[in-house]
């Protein structure tokens, strides 16, 4: 029999910071897709103040770029600065009759709360905040520093979020230690995954000009599609590399071509290829631009639109802010936490660099960062939802991450 259980809403903001269900409850109910803040930055505020946090939310905006809310919280004045690193801002819900339960409902359906951001990354947020109050309750406060380092721009361009508000705490003083992000990392099961790097990540498009014309008179045309095709197997088809000892071969994907011609008759004048790279450490973004457009270049002049023609007309217009891969190699953060999630689950995890992007690519430049959430399963879908049991089990984790954190810097 199905069980479907959902708070009602003047019951939530005052529930105990100890109950993860409760704040995460509170955040879904947020309609915070990026850029809106939704309400989501000032119920953390409401929570985090009674803890003793004190909280800023700086507002950042640029050229082109919606301006964008941040949050920013730190309990304690000196000693060893541990910082948790999330986003309250969500992709959209999509169409909402695909959702079993409203995407801002945050109903509870067989032990499931479901919502947009239940795994990413509002259920990280509520079980940390959870975590530290269980943590002052039990033993009182850690003898150092404890931030949170909340964006509203991560799902977004991120621009106005993490990157500024980095540099908007060190321009005041504040200095990290550690940093964990609880972004969802593990691919099955609590304890499978922590991540303690990232690959690279770098993205461009090429453009060929032709010259268009009649499919029945190709005589009198160039088909830009015989050369982007040529290019496309020249990135695609030799590996970058197989790979080094702390993370996966490199890897191309051609994600789009395009010639935005809607006729069958008609022979575009220009194509469009677009691809992204996620890259090993065995590179960095300029050694990785020179060897594609090497190929790039070699593909074009080998293949002619036709006998007697040159070479099609070429140019690559790489993505700006290429994502370094980096490997966090900080032995005190990684044994506390690889050390709380096999006391919490039993199960010692891996320590992968796999998978995609995140924040941590902004924080590594300030302090050592480790990632460590939910199971990523549902993210991003219709139904998103996290397993209530889950959200329990990674708020144990956290407390005894804080505990032995702090202890292994006393």
């Amino acid at each position: 029999m199905t069980d479907t259980v959902s708070p009602p809403l003047d019951a939530v903001p005052g529930a105990p910071a100890t109950d993860p269900v409760a704040i995460l409850t509170r955040l879904i109910r947020c309609p915070s897709v990026t850029p809106a803040e939704g309400g989501a930055l000032a119920a953390l505020a409401e929570t985090l103040a009674p803890l003793g946090f004190c909280v800023a939310r700086p507002v950042f905006g640029d050229i082109d770029t919606p301006d964008v809310e941040n949050l920013f919280a730190r309990a304690g004045d000196a000693g060893p600065h541990l910082v948790f690193a999330g986003h309250t801002d969500v992709v959209p819900p999509g169409d909402e009759s695909d959702w079993r339960e409203g995407p801002f409902s945050a109903a509870i359906v067989d032990g499931e709360l479901y919502g947009r951001g239940a795994v990413d990354m509002k259920g990280g947020i509520a079980a940390f905040i959870a975590a530290y109050a269980r943590h002052v309750a039990r033993s009182g406060r850690p003898a150092g520093q404890v931030s949170l380092l909340i964006t509203g721009d991560e799902e977004g361009p991120a621009v106005n979020g993490t990157v500024k508000l980095l540099e908007w705490a060190r321009d005041r003083g504040e200095r990290f230690d550690a940093c964990v992000v609880g972004e969802p990392t593990n691919p099955a099961a609590m304890g499978d995954m922590i991540k303690i790097g990232r690959r690279g990540s770098l993205s461009a498009e090429i453009r060929v000009t032709g010259v268009q014309g009649h499919v029945a008179y190709p005589h009198l045309a160039d088909n830009p599609l015989r050369t982007i095709t040529a290019i496309a197997e020249a990135l695609m088809d030799e590996p970058l590399d197989s790979g080094s000892a702390a993370f996966p071969a490199s890897n191309l994907e051609i994600t789009s071509i395009d010639t935005g011609n809607a006729s069958v008759n008609v022979i575009p004048a220009r194509a469009r290829l677009f691809f992204n790279v996620r890259f090993s450490d065995l590179w960095t973004p300029d050694s990785l631009k020179a060897e594609l457009a090497r190929r790039i270049r070699e593909a074009a002049a080998s293949q002619r639109f036709r006998k007697g023609r040159d070479a099609a007309e070429v140019a690559i217009a790489w993505r700006e802010r290429p994502s370094e891969s980096f490997l966090t190699q900080d032995d005190a953060l990684t044994q506390a936490l690889s050390g709380a999630v096999e006391a919490v689950t039993g199960r010692r995890p891996e320590l992968s660099t796999s998978g995609g992007t995140s924040d941590a690519r902004f924080i590594k430049d300030y302090c050592p960062v480790v990632e460590f959430g939910l199971v990523g399963k549902t993210m991003h879908m219709s139904n998103e939802r996290v397993p209530v049991a889950d959200l329990e089990t990674l708020t144990r984790i956290y407390e005894t991450f804080i505990a032995r954190w702090f202890a292994a810097h006393a």
